[in-house]
C-alpha cells in the first residue's frame, strides 16, 4: 500500500523542494502543521533530486519505517534557468511491503512526465501553488486508485493518458521435475481462449492429477522443455499443485497436522464430498451406510510407515470400497496431514568404486559412457544407466520416470545388480 506520493524539483534559489504531496504535509509539513512527516526531506533530498549523474536511474532507499522509490529526471536545455530542469516523482511505502511492482509504476510515471515536459513544458510551466493544480490532482488520483483498485487511468490532456496497473508479484514456483504430478486448483478450461500459447492448449487436457509432467509431455506430443515451462507458468500463478505419482505400492503416513482435521468438522465434510464414490444406481452418493467424518479420521489415523496403500486398502476393504482411494490420499497430501514415504536405492562401496573407475576410462575411449561401462564390466546398457541413480538422492518415482519402467521392474533390476540397499524416508 502506498503511504504517500510527492513531486519535487530543483528550485534555482531554494534547491531541492517538494512542490506537491499527497497526503498533505506527509513529506514536507507547513509551518502551521502539527503532523509528523513520514520522512525528513532535507536529509534525503540529495537522493530524491540528485546530481545529473544519478538521474535516469531507479533510486531506492529506506528509512527506519518506510521505503522510498524515485526515478529522478534531468532535462538539459538553454530555455531553463541554469540550462537544466531536474524533477522527481516518488512513492513512499511501508518498509516491509513488497516493492517490485511499484518500481515499474515509478519508472512509467517518470517516463510519462518526461514526455509531457519535452512536449509542452507541462511541469516547468506549472505555476500552481503547492498541493493544487494538475500535478497535484495526478498524484491524488494515482494514490487513491492504486491503493483501492490496483490500477489507474488518468487523462492528462487531449493527447496523453496515464494507464497503470499493479501486477502482483508471486514467489518463485517450487522446482519442477519429470516425476511430479500437476493438479489444477482452478477450472483451467474457463480461463483459456484462442490467443493462449499452443503448447499450453495441448497440455491442459492431460493435467488431471494422475499424469506426471513427463507423461503429460508424451500424451500431448510436445517437447518436454516447452511443457515444463508451461506448467511452471501455471504454478507461478497458483493454478496448480504438485503431487507425487500415486501407486498402490506407495507408503503414506500422517503428520502432526492431522489433529486439525480431527477437530475441523467442515474439513471432514469437505473430504466426504471429495472422496466418496457415487452409487451405481442413480449416480448419487450411496445412502446406505454413508461415509462420515468419523470413518475418515479412523482411516487417516490407521496409515503408518512400512505399510503400503495396497495392504492398507485390503485391511480396511469394507470401508474403502465406498471411497476413491486416490482421492483419499490426495486430499490428505493437499491439506498437509499426510506425507509420502519415498524409497531410495543406495549402492554399496563396490559399485560406487566401479563408477569412479569407469569415468577415467571414458576420457580415453570414443564410446559413449554407458557403453564403456557396460563393456568393461560385462553389463547390459540398462543396468549401466541405472547405476547413476544409486547414490541415495533419487527416489523411486524419479528413477521409474526417467527410465520409463514400472516400480516392479525397477526392483527386479536392483536385485539383479546386487549390493543395493533400499531405504524408506
Amino acid at each position: 500500500m502506498i503511504k504517500a506520493i510527492f513531486f519535487s524539483a530543483f528550485h534555482t534559489t531554494e534547491g531541492p523542494k517538494v512542490l506537491h504531496q499527497v497526503p498533505a504535509d506527509s513529506i514536507s509539513p507547513s509551518s502551521t502543521s502539527t503532523q509528523i512527516p513520514l520522512l525528513h526531506f532535507p536529509s534525503v533530498s540529495s537522493y530524491i533530486v540528485p546530481r545529473p549523474e544519478f538521474c535516469s536511474h531507479l533510486i531506492t532507499f529506506c528509512t527506519p519505517a518506510h521505503r522510498v522509490l524515485s526515478h529522478p529526471v534531468c532535462l538539459l536545455s538553454s530555455s531553463y534557468p541554469r540550462n537544466a530542469y531536474t524533477f522527481s516523482i516518488a512513492l513512499v511505502l511501508d518498509i516491509s511491503a513488497p516493492f517490485a511492482s511499484y518500481a515499474t509504476v515509478t519508472l512509467k510515471l517518470a517516463s510519462l512526465l518526461r514526455t509531457l515536459e519535452e512536449q509542452s513544458r507541462f511541469l516547468s510551466r506549472d505555476t500552481s501553488p503547492p498541493n493544487t493544480g494538475k500535478i497535484y490532482a495526478l498524484c491524488e488520483i494515482l494514490l487513491e486508485d492504486l491503493n483501492n483498485y490496483c490500477e489507474s487511468m488518468i487523462p492528462i490532456d487531449d493527447f496523453n493518458t496515464l494507464n497503470i496497473k499493479l501486477f502482483p508479484t508471486y514467489p518463485p514456483p517450487p522446482p519442477l521435475y519429470p516425476h511430479h504430478v500437476p493438479l489444477s486448483t482452478v477450472h483451467l478450461d474457463s480461463l483459456t481462449d484462442a490467443n493462449w500459447d499452443l503448447t499450453m492448449l495441448k497440455v491442459l487436457p492431460y493435467i488431471d492429477g494422475i499424469n506426471s509432467v513427463k507423461q503429460v509431455s508424451l500424451l500431448a506430443d510436445a517437447d518436454y522443455k516447452l511443457v515444463r515451462k508451461a506448467i511452471e507458468h501455471l504454478l507461478y500463478y497458483g493454478c496448480l499443485l504438485l503431487l507425487d505419482i500415486f501407486s498402490f505400492s506407495a507408503i503414506y503416513a500422517p503428520t502432526a497436522e492431522l489433529a486439525s482435521f480431527v477437530q475441523d468438522v467442515e474439513m471432514q465434510e469437505e473430504c466426504v464430498r471429495y472422496v466418496a464414490l457415487p452409487s451405481e444406481g442413480n449416480g448419487e452418493t450411496s445412502k446406505q451406510d454413508p461415509i462420515t467424518g468419523f470413518h475418515l479420521v479412523e482411516l487417516f489415523l490407521s496409515l503408518k510407515q512400512a505399510q503400503t496403500v495396497k495392504s492398507f486398502y485390503i485391511e480396511h476393504s469394507e470401508t474403502m470400497d465406498k471411497i476413491d482411494v486416490r482421492r483419499f490420499i490426495t486430499f490428505g497430501v493437499i491439506k498437509g496431514f499426510l506425507y509420502r514415504v519415498h524409497k531410495y536405492a543406495i549402492a554399496t562401496s563396490r559399485i560406487l568404486q566401479r563408477k569412479r573407475d569407469h569415468k577415467l576410462k571414458i576420457r580415453q575411449k570414443a564410446l559413449p559412457p554407458m557403453a564403456v561401462e557396460a563393456r568393461d564390466h560385462g553389463m547390459d546398457p540398462d543396468s549401466a544407466e541405472l547405476e547413476k541413480f544409486l547414490d541415495g538422492t533419487h527416489c523411486f518415482d524419479e528413477i521409474c520416470t526417467e527410465l520409463m519402467i514400472s516400480e516392479q521392474e525397477l526392483v527386479g533390476r536392483l536385485k539383479a545388480s546386487g549390493d543395493v540397499q533400499i531405504i524408506c524416508r
